[in-house]
């Protein structure tokens, strides 16, 4: 089954009207091409000075970053974010031990990223 016997089982009854839609595709005009582009052009921006571009270009870099990141309300939830480790590796919580239950064998795996293999391959 070809593509075009595939799509006249799936058009039905109605598949002489969309070949003859097919075959008599529309072209548009030329006056309608024309008003077209008009309209385009009209909707463009006009050329600036040479001297702005490069200051707005600094804005923007700071606005493409901020856009990146999701924009202001993101900023201000890593600010969160940061402030809050800084406030926890300088005053660590009293359960924190609780959490992390470490016995003297697995401490340094535990704590570390490296994994044993890294440690035997290293002599450690």
């Amino acid at each position: 089954m070809t593509m075009t016997d595939k799509r006249k089982a799936e058009e039905g009854g109605l598949a002489p009207w969309f070949e003859a839609g097919r075959a008599e595709a529309p072209a548009p005009s030329g006056d309608w091409l024309a008003r077209m582009e008009a309209m385009a052009l009209e909707e463009q921006p006009a050329r600036r000075s040479a001297e702005a571009p490069v200051a707005r270009a600094r804005r923007s870099r700071l606005r493409e970053m901020l856009a990146a990141l999701g924009g202001w309300p993101a900023m201000a939830g890593l600010a969160a974010a940061c402030a809050t480790g800084i406030w926890f590796g300088a005053a660590a919580p009293s359960g924190l031990p609780d959490w992390l239950p470490v016995s003297e064998g697995d401490a340094i795996t535990a704590l570390e990223p490296a994994s044993g293999f890294d440690y035997a391959m290293l002599g450690l």
